[in-house]
């Protein structure tokens, strides 16, 4: 069986993403901003105080702490 080979990019985002993960927390926080901002998203806390953020699109995604997660 051949392995596959890795993109010399990812080991360089993973690098970033570990090394700097509150960077990496941030820049996807603006952009989910822009989103709202612009009118192509829309966000909203939960009943169990989660943020969903949804898409005009129709995605929906939960915004976790760490994570982020497509619920639709």
């Amino acid at each position: 069986m051949r392995a596959m080979a890795r993109s010399s990019t990812a080991g360089a985002n993973r690098q970033i993403a570990v090394s700097r993960p509150e960077d990496a927390k941030s820049r996807v926080l603006a952009a989910i901003v822009e989103l709202v901002d612009s009118g192509r998203a829309e966000w909203s806390r939960t009943a169990t105080d989660e943020i969903e953020l949804r898409l005009l699109s129709g995605e929906v995604f939960m915004l976790g702490e760490v994570s982020v997660t497509r619920v639709g």
